[in-house]
């Protein structure tokens, strides 16, 4: 668990043009994935980054360092690709978890590999893990990731849970006629074993540009089913986490709903992204990044590195307008972007 933010340094905080202050920031690891989710990529894959335009390690922690020190973020959530395919990554977490008022640290999955690494993270310091789970039947599971790995996601979710990773999150993204029958039994999967559930609107940003609207099912869809099972006591949105949550009566669980399609929460977005080869990205659905791998690898101190990152967000437009006639699809897909 990350030390306690007391003592923290001041510093200007990292304010968008609409007073938006962003404290939360996600690092991709790696652009890698050793599933094929077919929301997210073709069978095939993609044609990956070559390893030499990755960060390193070093310039992994520098650039958190700074995030943290000069520009006032508290969360840090590692992701990918598949963060777990990263080499050395507790050395690595452990290096962020040493920073001075280190931040919260936590990490999304596909939970393959965390059943043994997940007591080697927890010791580094990470705080707790998002593991990807759209269904619970391992012929289905088969047929949307192309693999046949459930055991081993099952298992990394019950070692993240015993190593103290928790609060432990299940994030199922629900797609009509593949998965969207399995709602509400993930849900009980999740009282069951006590993790969270969270349920994601899909978004527009597969690899082969095969999303479809009505394909979606939306947040309200989502909890029509889960009310034909559950009683829910609202609990409401936590800060600026995307996440409307509500807990099934008679029980500790919560369940989460991110509806970032069709009921978007770009009016109190924290959050900023770093992709695996060092662009910083203003939103998820940005059509312009910035370079601070160039900036990192051509001498540039501190204090220029800050000010492009100041100059990125300050650029921050209003909201992404994924569901309107305006919307323009970004280049990157997700899996290349970073959770």
């Amino acid at each position: 668990m990350s030390r306690p933010l007391l003592g923290r340094t001041a510093q200007a905080p990292l304010t968008d043009g609409f007073g938006r202050v962003h404290t939360d920031l996600r690092v991709s690891l790696t652009d890698r994935c050793n599933l094929r989710c077919a929301y997210c990529m073709p069978a095939e894959g993609l044609d990956w980054l070559p390893r030499p335009e990755l960060l390193t390690d070093d310039e992994v922690v520098r650039l958190v360092r700074i995030a943290v020190g000069r520009l006032g973020i508290t969360e840090v959530r590692l992701t990918g690709g598949e963060p777990l395919l990263r080499r050395g990554l507790p050395g690595l977490v452990a290096r962020l978890h040493a920073l001075p008022d280190a931040p919260a640290l936590s990490l999304t999955t596909n939970g393959i590999g965390l059943a043994r690494g997940a007591d080697a993270l927890r010791a580094a310091g990470l705080g707790r893990v998002n593991v990807s789970l759209d269904t619970l039947r391992p012929e289905r599971f088969a047929a949307i990731t192309r693999r046949d790995r459930l055991p081993d996601v099952l298992a990394g979710l019950r070692a993240a849970r015993d190593a103290g990773l928790t609060p432990v999150k299940i994030n199922t993204v629900p797609v009509r006629g593949v998965n969207d029958d399995e709602i509400a039994d993930l849900a009980a999967f999740a009282v069951e074993h006590g993790y969270r559930a969270r349920f994601i609107e899909s978004m527009p940003l597969d690899a082969q540009g095969a999303w479809e609207r009505d394909r979606m099912v939306t947040a309200e869809e989502i909890l029509d089913r889960l009310g034909e099972r559950f009683a829910l006591v609202p609990v409401g949105r936590r800060d600026n986490a995307p996440a409307e949550e509500w807990r099934i009566a008679g029980t500790d669980t919560r369940v989460g709903v991110i509806a970032s399609v069709t009921r978007p929460f770009c009016g109190s977005c924290d959050r900023v992204r770093l992709t695996a080869d060092g662009q910083l990205r203003n939103c998820l659905f940005a059509t312009e990044e910035s370079d601070l791998r160039a900036l990192l690898r051509g001498g540039a101190d501190d204090a220029a590195i800050e000010a492009a990152w100041r100059t990125s967000i300050g650029g921050k437009g209003p909201g992404h307008a994924v569901d309107s006639p305006e919307f323009r699809r970004p280049e990157r897909p997700m899996s290349a972007i970073g959770g």
